[in-house]
C-alpha cells in the first residue's frame, strides 16, 4: 500500500524532512545565488528592474517564466512638488523592500510551522517605517545615513491553536529577508566607466 502524503501548509512533509537532512549534511549543495539588475529608463527615479536566473549549489538555472520585470519609480504628489514632468505613480524601491520584508517574515513562519506540525489559520504581516529623504536629496551627509529610517515596525497577526508567541517571533526572525535589513551587510561597490581616452601626445 502507497504511504499516504503528510501535507501541511501546502508541503510533503516527508519531503520537507527529507531535503532538510540533505542540507545539514551537504551545505553547498542547497546554497544559492541570488541577484538583479535595474536599467535606468532616462526619467530620475524610473528604472526597469530584472530578476531572471539564479544559482542552486553551484548550476544557474534559468527559464523564461523566471523573467520578471518590475518598474519602478515614486510616488506621484512627491513627483510633482519635485518637478517631475508627468509624473505618475510607480513602486517606489524602499516599499517593495518593505514588502518582501513582510512577505518573507511570513516565509519564515509558515516554513517552521510546518516543520513544527502547527496549523495556521491566519497569517497577516504589516511592515512600515517612517522614511527621511534628506540624504537621498544631498540636504544630509551621507554619514548621516543611518538617521534615514526610523520606527521599523512588523506586526504580525496570527491565529491558530496552541501559538507560542516566543516561538512565532523566532520563526519571523529566521527570514532571510529580516536578516537582510536589521544585520550589518557589506556592500562591495564597483563602478564601471568608459575607458578613457588617452590624450594627444
Amino acid at each position: 500500500m502507497t504511504e499516504q502524503r503528510r501535507l501541511s501548509h501546502g508541503i510533503d512533509l516527508g519531503t520537507l524532512e527529507g531535503f532538510a537532512e540533505h542540507a545539514a549534511e551537504n551545505p553547498e549543495a542547497v546554497r544559492l545565488g541570488l541577484g538583479a539588475s535595474a536599467t535606468y529608463e532616462g526619467t530620475a527615479a524610473h528604472s526597469l528592474a530584472k530578476v531572471d536566473s539564479y544559482e542552486l549549489g553551484g548550476d544557474t538555472i534559468s527559464r523564461d517564466t523566471r523573467e520578471y520585470t518590475i518598474p519602478y519609480g515614486a510616488w506621484k504628489e512627491v513627483l510633482d512638488a519635485g518637478g517631475w514632468v508627468g509624473g505618475t505613480d510607480r513602486l517606489e524601491p524602499v516599499e517593495a523592500a518593505l514588502s518582501a520584508l513582510a512577505a518573507c517574515i511570513n516565509v519564515g513562519i509558515t516554513i517552521n510551522a510546518a516543520a513544527n506540525g502547527v496549523d495556521l489559520d491566519h497569517l497577516r504581516t504589516r511592515v512600515r517605517t517612517d522614511f527621511d529623504p534628506a540624504v537621498l536629496f544631498g540636504l544630509a551627509e551621507l554619514k548621516e545615513a543611518d538617521s534615514v529610517f526610523e520606527n521599523l515596525t512588523a506586526e504580525v497577526e496570527i491565529d491558530g491553536e496552541d501559538l507560542d508567541r516566543d516561538l512565532i517571533d523566532e520563526w519571523a526572525r529566521r527570514a532571510p529577508v529580516y536578516t537582510f535589513v536589521s544585520l550589518a551587510q557589506d556592500v562591495e561597490m564597483t563602478i564601471e566607466t568608459p575607458a578613457e581616452v588617452a590624450g594627444d601626445d
